[in-house]
């Protein structure tokens, strides 16, 4: 019979001093000059970090707008991640005159939803979240209606009722602000109002909108019967941030589904309702991974 020699006790219970290894993002926006990835390479490997991954793009050439997203890795990073910034911000970003940000990825975004009635778009979101597809907290529901209460506290997430009348609009939205205000993100997961100027100043580039990308040539209600009845071709949606400007914000993701005129009025909506989940959960996933570099009213993914 075979016998196995063991370790003792004291060998076994040795403490092994292993660093705790994190990761960040950085992304950058700047003028494009000679040296910037050098610069910020050097500064990370100074630090001891390790880049995982490294994604640029340059608008011309010579003397264009530069953008950057870049991961590394470093050992104990949110006991240092102070000094990483101050230092960083001091050095290479004042250097190259950066519009920069650093996101310890370990911190899951916090996500509030604002929802109406249609549930196509809310209910991907949630199911997403609850399969761990989306990198994120989603930590409340608000709606002007009472329809969806169940169908997410089925989720095990809260849900809350703020009504909105034309009389009550400035109310509704100082209630909305105070009960998401600890979110980094609002998503306007089919929300049938339009929100004040205040309330997008108050969350710039920070709520993310989906619509059908008929605009602006099916303006108004029923716009899958608009379609229909002008015989198009292609169904589509568009998610974008939202800004003061109606459905004008920087878009993030569109996508498009070819139809003929063998679709019935509810199948588009039906191919309508497919496309803009995918669109919306597409744009809030790139968003909360660090992944949407805003420049004026475009965006650059880095997907």
């Amino acid at each position: 019979m075979s016998s196995y020699r063991t370790e003792s006790s004291n060998t076994i219970n040795k403490a092994i001093d292993i660093p705790n290894i994190d990761t960040a993002t950085l992304l950058i926006k700047c003028r494009d000059q000679a040296g910037i990835v050098q610069a910020v390479s050097e500064f990370i490997h100074r630090y001891g970090g390790n880049i995982i991954s490294l994604d640029q793009y340059s608008t011309a050439h010579e003397g264009g707008q530069y953008f950057m997203r870049l991961e590394f890795a470093l050992a104990d990073l949110g006991s240092i991640i102070e000094n990483f910034e101050a230092s960083f911000g001091h050095t290479v970003a004042k250097r190259y005159e950066m519009t920069w940000r650093l996101h310890d990825n370990t911190i899951k975004a916090k996500v509030g939803i604002l929802v109406s009635k249609f549930d196509h778009a809310l209910l991907d979101l949630l199911w997403r979240h609850q399969r761990g597809l989306l990198d994120c907290q989603i930590t409340s529901v608000v709606s002007n209606h009472e329809d969806l209460r169940q169908a997410v506290e089925n989720f095990g997430i809260p849900f809350y009722h703020v009504p909105v009348s034309k009389d009550t609009k400035l109310e509704a939205e100082a209630k909305i602000n105070e009960l998401l205000a600890d979110n980094d993100l609002l998503v306007l997961a089919r929300y049938m109002q339009i929100l004040s100027s205040d309330f997008v100043k108050r969350w710039s580039m920070q709520i993310i909108n989906i619509h059908h990308s008929f605009l602006p040539a099916f303006v108004g209600a029923d716009p899958y019967r608009q379609a229909y009845d002008k015989g198009v071709k292609l169904i589509g949606a568009t998610a974008h941030y939202v800004t003061a400007e109606l459905d004008q914000g920087p878009i993030i993701e569109q996508d498009v589904h070819r139809v003929t005129h063998r679709q019935s009025v509810t199948e588009l909506r039906a191919i309508g309702r497919d496309v803009e989940r995918n669109v919306l959960a597409r744009a809030v996933s790139w968003h909360v991974q660090n992944r949407v570099i805003v420049a004026g009213n475009k965006t650059v993914v880095f997907n």
